[in-house]
């Protein structure tokens, strides 16, 4: 019997970029609006028994003001302090003895409520969304209340865990607050602006951001469409809307200086270095070609990053990138955690080597085909759950310039070429547009006793 031989990693990759790009997943979808602006997107999917009802509103921390930063976090914690018809955190117990789940979180571009539920229950997750959209317990007791929970998350979260500032606060520098305010601060708020909060100013936030005009509702799962709509119709159709609110801007450019910063980091053992770089918004023609070099450098043990510097050179213990898209500019950061011996000059170095190195090389056929597999199956395996296919929906509505851009948007990331890749990658990845932050540790002659 002869035996066969398995064709080449080459051949393979040939065989795979010669093939015709994968159709989008068809989301079959009713879009409308109630009268008051609320914008409503139904998706009927009768594969399991559940529903996810999953409402965006357009507002997050780059809505904010100078000096009234935190308000979006803020609010994720206050609309589950009761409304006119509810009691505090009962909201909470009346979903999960339903036998259903829900969450919230902000972020810069817009603050997201979801709850997934039995999908006989479709009409108490509507009635509890509309009850706190039309009526929340805005009560100097509860913003107190919330004002110290949303501190004590600061704490615990940010303040007291080693390497978050380099995650979490520093990538906001790169950004001129006199021309983007709203990607120069943090989404989780400073404890000076949530001390100087007062109700009348909590009370103006709801009333702009928090009214169905800002609001997009959207519904997935075992639901009839008609009745869907009359449930949202009952609850929903008599809120009053609001004033349309001002749309956050951002000025920004390339970099034309590169900069530095150390920060001492007391909680670190090793140290750390990040290089951040400005990226174009989300719906950029660039966004697909440097969504996969994102993938190709720093995702995963065969990734750029980690093979290099983790594997080879072994003088980082993590090395990765995280890129944030937002809607009008966004961030990669390369993030670097020091070996035992290494120091933050060697590994600032390898860091920049590696980006120097994509921008005279680019990358190979098989890097971009492995990098197009894993968003494809990514895209894929995305859209299995009723939430997921809620969260798409939105992620189109909210930073796509048409909601049908839900059946295409896979053929531009499986379009890219390595051409695509290079002329990306030289014009944002340059040293002049990057920050660089390195967080020190103490000495070990400084270092607390544990």
């Amino acid at each position: 019997m002869s035996r066969l031989t398995p064709p080449s990693l080459a051949a393979l990759v040939s065989v795979l970029a010669a093939a015709p790009t994968a159709a989008q997943q068809r989301i079959e979808y009713d879009d409308y609006r109630l009268d008051n602006g609320l914008r409503v997107i139904l998706v009927e999917d009768h594969s399991v028994p559940v529903v996810t009802i999953d409402l965006w509103y357009n507002v997050g921390s780059g809505s904010e003001r100078p000096g009234r930063g935190g308000f979006a976090h803020l609010f994720e914690h206050m609309m589950y302090q009761g409304s006119a018809n509810v009691q505090k955190s009962e909201m909470m117990q009346l979903v999960e003895r339903a036998g259903g789940q829900m969450n919230a979180t902000p972020n810069e571009d817009r603050t997201m409520y979801f709850q997934t539920l039995p999908s006989n229950r479709l009409n108490l997750g509507l009635w509890l969304e509309a009850d706190r959209m039309r009526s929340l317990a805005v009560t100097q007791e509860n913003l107190d209340n919330q004002r110290e929970a949303v501190k004590e998350e600061r704490r615990m979260r940010l303040d007291n865990q080693p390497y978050t500032w380099g995650l979490f606060e520093a990538p906001y520098l790169t950004y001129d607050s006199t021309t983007c305010f709203p990607y120069a601060h943090s989404v989780i708020g400073s404890m000076e602006d949530l001390e100087a909060a007062e109700v009348q100013d909590v009370q103006d936030f709801f009333d702009m951001y928090y009214a169905p005009n800002n609001a997009t509702l959207t519904v997935v799962g075992d639901i009839d469409a008609t009745e869907a709509r009359g449930f949202i119709r009952q609850y929903f159709g008599d809120i009053p809307a609001g004033a349309t609110p001002e749309r956050p801007s951002c000025e920004w450019s390339i970099g034309t200086e590169a900069q530095e910063l150390v920060h001492p980091d007391p909680l670190a053992n090793l140290p750390m270095v990040a290089v951040a770089y400005r990226f174009p918004a989300h719906d950029d023609v660039d966004t697909p070609a440097l969504s996969l070099l994102d993938l190709i450098l720093g995702s995963g043990e065969s990734s750029r990053l980690n093979r290099a510097l983790v594997r080879e050179k072994q003088t980082a213990l993590q090395a990765q990138t995280l890129t944030m898209p937002r809607r009008l500019s966004g961030t990669m950061l390369v993030i670097a955690i020091a070996n035992q011996g290494a120091s933050a000059d060697t590994l600032k170095a390898q860091l920049h080597s590696e980006i120097a190195r994509v921008l005279e090389e680019g990358v190979t056929e098989e890097e971009l085909q492995k990098a197009k597999n894993a968003y494809r199956s990514s895209n894929v395996f995305g859209r299995q759950t009723t939430f997921q296919v809620a969260e798409q929906i939105q992620h189109f509505v909210h930073f796509h310039e048409s909601l049908e851009d839900v059946h295409d948007d896979l053929d531009k990331y499986l379009s890219v070429t390595r051409e695509d890749v290079l002329r990306a990658a030289r014009k944002y990845l340059v040293k002049e547009n990057s920050y660089t932050f390195v967080l020190a540790p103490p000495s070990s002659a400084g270092r607390p006793r544990t």
